[in-house]
């Protein structure tokens, strides 16, 4: 049986111990130790990484890649095996172990209070490498998790002492505490004062200060709840930097101060809209006078530069309704590929299409009148195929 430290105290780094067994799982070795501080993944907390340091003359620094449970077995997963009876020195990447705490601590303050507030239940719980997940069995506004927001980090600023203790199953049945599962025999409580009461496996900060700040992300609909992305402590901080980082960047493109850039940025959308109209007068123009200039022209061949599949098109439209006989429009270049557009006004060029396609290596399709699409060839080549 391992003796597990990270219970009595889930800020011990450090431990001396023995190994009692290693055995190969996959390319890797699965090591169990008389006594660890690595705390195994459990209760949506991910396993503990690290290393050990063997003792001896010439140390040799093991990395534990991760940390699980199974059959009430503790197992560190090592690269290469130990020999059992091995004396170790395991270190646990604290800065990891750290932020693990600061946002498990803070998913209490948040799921304590939504149960508190509305009833509902945490239903599902994921401790990711970026942002933490709580997923509900029932729905919140916007503005309600703003004030959610509010009041959790009240909570840590309120400083107060997370409790955590383990209560025998008759204790227990007399406390009221939150659980996704009926448990029996002894239940071990993380209780935050005024917050929550859990029963909880992983590990915590000693006080609500040290989570240090509660940032709720993002809300959406999620199954027959809801799904809220979170973060907390050092994953807060550095969340926040990166945004602003962004809006200083947009600040300074816009010449807008930073509280202001919304406002800048809409502004820019609606000159955006404006001249984008302005320009599609201006192509239309340029459209009808080509297709005025091709006015009977019968079947026409373009090659023009810089247009996308919206503006080939419209000119092939354009033309097509005065040339007297096919349009093909094509834009790109032997390289990238051309993107074309087809119309013949009355006409069938569904066959034509689709020899087009298959010696030229084009995909697209549409109506019997028109098509789009595009083709990996050159110019060279689809100017003879159009001359058959």
């Amino acid at each position: 049986m391992t003796e597990r430290l990270y219970e009595k105290d889930p800020y011990c780094r450090e431990f001396q111990g023995r190994v009692l067994s290693c055995e190969p799982a996959g390319e890797e070795y699965e090591a169990v130790l008389d006594r660890t501080c690595f705390y195994p993944e459990g209760g949506g907390q991910p396993g503990d990484r690290g290393i050990l340091v063997t003792a001896g003359a010439e140390e040799e620094q093991i990395p534990v890649l991760d940390t699980t449970e199974r059959d009430g077995k503790i197992y560190h997963r090592v690269g290469r095996q130990l020999k059992p009876g091995t004396e170790i020195r395991g270190c646990i990447c604290w800065e990891r172990r750290f932020d693990l705490m600061q946002n498990h601590s803070g998913e209490h303050i948040v799921s304590g209070l939504i149960h508190r507030k509305f009833g509902y239940h945490n239903v599902g719980f994921h401790m990711g490498s970026d942002l933490l997940t709580i997923d509900l069995d029932g729905e919140i506004t916007q503005e309600e998790m703003r004030q959610l927001e509010r009041e959790a980090n009240e909570a840590v600023w309120q400083d107060k002492p997370l409790d955590i203790r383990v209560y025998s199953e008759t204790e227990v049945k007399n406390l009221e505490y939150r659980s996704k599962k009926e448990l029996h025999g002894q239940v071990r409580i993380v209780t935050i004062p005024g917050t929550d009461v859990c029963a909880c496996c992983g590990t915590h900060v000693a006080r609500t200060g040290e989570i240090g700040l509660i940032k709720l992300v993002s809300l959406e609909k999620f199954r027959k709840g809801v799904r809220i992305e979170m973060l907390c402590g050092g994953r807060a901080l550095a969340y926040l930097n990166r945004i602003w980082d962004q809006n200083h960047q947009v600040s300074v493109a816009l010449s807008a101060k930073p509280m202001e850039t919304g406002e800048a940025v809409e502004k820019l959308k609606e000159n955006q809209a404006a001249s984008s109209y302005r320009v599609m007068e201006l192509e239309n123009l340029l459209f009808e006078k080509k297709a005025e200039e091709l006015k009977e022209a019968g079947n026409v061949l373009l090659f023009e530069k810089g247009l996308n599949p919206e503006r080939v098109r419209r000119l092939a439209v354009a033309v097509m309704e005065t040339c007297g006989g096919r349009c093909a429009v094509f834009s790109g270049n032997d390289a990238d590929g051309y993107k074309y557009a087809l119309g013949e006004k009355e006409g069938d060029l569904r066959s034509f299409v689709k020899e087009m396609n298959r010696q030229l290596n084009g995909r697209g399709g549409g109506k019997p009148f028109f098509a789009q699409g595009s083709l990996s060839a050159s110019r060279q080549e689809i100017e003879m195929f159009f001359k058959k």
